[in-house]
């Protein structure tokens, strides 16, 4: 379809195809064949768009199998930011927990056997998978800074930063264990919501009144 001359919406529509067929048919082939084993010239010949086209999209094959990467690092960030008047920063990460269990939302970790799968046959998405981590608690610690008043480099700001990102990193793997295990989505769910709230028990004597809203 030409679109020199199509408005602004349709153009952008178009632009967000291309780039979801892109990450389909990436994630198609990473599964059936692994990531390390994968090229960029296979996956624009299964997307049937010239390779410069997927690198203009993505800028690094990384970015091809953890597409919704932003969300992610963002996502505790914003459970705090946008938390209840008088809600502490804990209160609020914890009810956004409960409700990433009960959707099975896969930014917590409910992304299937074979996408979960096709991360831990990778060094290399492993890695990744580390540094969104580290990235999720840079943004939780700057959000915190604001609420509370500190410097991003307080010790108090990062410990407590680090503190909450390492509960999400254990129930995160967790359910990535889980599912490596055959488990449904419906029984890991079942299983990790009373694991998720001893979990965030354990932080209430510390972090219970910090950076209430």
């Amino acid at each position: 379809m030409d679109t020199t001359n199509a408005p602004t919406g349709l153009r952008e529509l178009k632009k967000q195809e291309t780039r979801q067929l892109i990450s389909d048919q990436a994630t198609r082939l990473f599964i059936a064949q692994g990531f390390e084993q994968t090229t960029i010239a296979e996956i624009a010949a299964a997307a049937r768009v010239a390779k410069k086209t997927v690198t203009n999209y993505f800028a690094r094959k990384e970015d091809l199998a953890l597409d919704h990467q932003d969300a992610f690092v963002a996502s505790l960030a914003e459970a705090v930011a946008t938390r209840r008047p008088g809600d502490s920063a804990l209160a609020a990460l914890r009810r956004d927990f409960e409700a990433a269990i009960e959707t099975q939302n896969p930014v917590a970790g409910f992304a299937g056997q074979e996408f979960t799968r096709m991360i831990a046959d990778s060094p290399t998405l492993t890695v990744c998978l580390r540094g969104l981590h580290d990235r999720r608690e840079q943004a939780l610690a700057a959000v915190l800074a604001e609420s509370t008043g500190e410097r991003p480099d307080h010790i108090t700001v990062n410990t407590a930063s680090a503190l909450l990102g390492a509960v999400h990193r254990t129930l995160f793997h967790r359910i990535q264990l889980l599912t490596l295990a055959g488990r449904s989505n419906d029984d890991i769910a079942r299983t990790i919501a009373p694991e998720a709230t001893e979990a965030f028990a354990l932080l209430e004597p510390a972090l219970g009144d910090y950076a209430v809203a």
